[in-house]
């Protein structure tokens, strides 16, 4: 369990967090959502240890292993697909595993035919495909991702959503996943945290049920949850816009 205590976070001249806490479930995807600018970035490289808290104290991460997938894919451009993964393996497991790894990922997102081919010839979502293989891949205790489907559109997007889902379900592990959009957080999130704007504070801690296999966003309960997630962000957002 990763547990931020009274996490406090100011960046410049902006405070981003203040008493801050939240414990993340082990075995679990958590979702965080809320207005853009609020901290969620700041959250994840807290968790992460890629920032240090001012004040309070994050616990559950001392020497644990960490996976991050990022907005934009950040491959490695002269290394093929397989050697994509096969970098981040290379000193954490024998290489016969480095290969199974490779093989059961690569398949399981319908990439493994373009095992030998550079990213520079894959489209735009097959590479986000090989970064989220890459991170889940990776031996890791707990897994952040930071908005990876932000810049695909619709289709596409609810479709690697879906392939994350089934990932998860081949091999549960404890994420944390950043996102602005309630559709992602509906498909995925076993719990969602939605956040006010900075200083972020937990406006609504929701827990779901259902199986993400059986997730249908039409279906009830999750278009209940979008109603309580959606009408919790619009009264943020005429706090911070009377006028709008």
């Amino acid at each position: 369990m990763i547990k931020l205590d009274r996490v406090g976070k100011t960046l410049g001249r902006t405070r981003v967090l203040s008493d801050f806490s939240l414990c993340v479930e082990k075995g679990k995807i958590t979702c965080i959502i809320g207005p853009s600018g609020c901290g969620k970035t700041t959250l994840l490289q807290l968790m992460a240890g890629l920032e240090q808290p001012d004040t309070g104290r994050i616990t559950g991460t001392e020497e644990a292993r960490v996976s991050y997938v990022f907005q934009e894919p950040r491959l490695l451009l002269w290394k093929t697909v397989a050697q994509n993964i096969a970098f981040v393996l290379q000193d954490v497991v024998t290489p016969a595993r480095r290969q199974e790894l490779i093989k059961e990922y690569l398949s399981m997102v319908g990439l493994y035919e373009y095992r030998d081919s550079y990213p520079k010839a894959l489209s735009g979502g097959m590479k986000q495909r090989l970064a989220l293989c890459r991170a889940f891949a990776y031996p890791h205790d707990f897994l952040l991702m930071d908005e990876p489907f932000k810049s695909l559109d619709t289709p596409l997007r609810l479709g690697l959503v879906r392939q994350v889902a089934r990932i998860w379900q081949a091999n549960p592990q404890t994420v944390v996943l950043v996102t602005h959009d309630i559709m992602d957080a509906l498909l995925l999130g076993h719990r969602v945290i939605v956040l006010s704007a900075r200083p972020a504070a937990i406006l609504d801690d929701i827990r779901i049920d259902v199986p993400l296999a059986q997730r249908n966003v039409v279906q009830e309960p999750l278009p209940g949850y979008h109603a309580r997630m959606l009408a919790v962000l619009e009264a943020e957002n005429k706090k911070s816009f009377p006028n709008l």
